[in-house]
């Protein structure tokens, strides 16, 4: 994974229902190859103690394009020895300006999700 201090991408994960971090979910970021149109997973990382990931890519990968996380979401509620209707979230998103910084929260329960870009 990249150096966290240079990260343009960050995410954190909120379970929402108990109000707590969603801790060591796994996860994983992907670029859209549009010649092929196929994605390339470009790393992988799981969530901390305070539900954030924020060594995804380093600042000279970070290229404009398409772009997918992807969240593990139906093996963390497993973890805690409960079920979700959801098994994954993936969260597609486009980057014109890579220059930026961007930060990507997950808000779940076992039943519903939402996002939104920061920064």
């Amino acid at each position: 994974m990249a150096a966290e201090e240079s990260s343009p991408l960050t995410t954190h994960v909120l379970n929402t229902g108990d109000g707590v971090p969603g801790t060591r979910m796994a996860l994983s970021l992907h670029r859209l190859d549009s010649n092929l149109m196929i994605w390339t997973m470009l790393s992988v990382g799981t969530t901390n103690e305070d539900g954030r990931c924020s060594a995804l890519i380093s600042r000279e990968a970070f290229t404009p394009g398409m772009y997918k996380l992807r969240f593990e979401t139906g093996a963390y509620w497993e973890s805690l020895g409960q079920t979700c209707f959801y098994p994954y979230v993936e969260v597609v998103f486009t980057i014109s300006d890579p220059d930026q910084r961007f930060h990507l929260p997950l808000l779940m329960s076992r039943f519903s999700y939402s996002t939104y870009r920061g920064s």
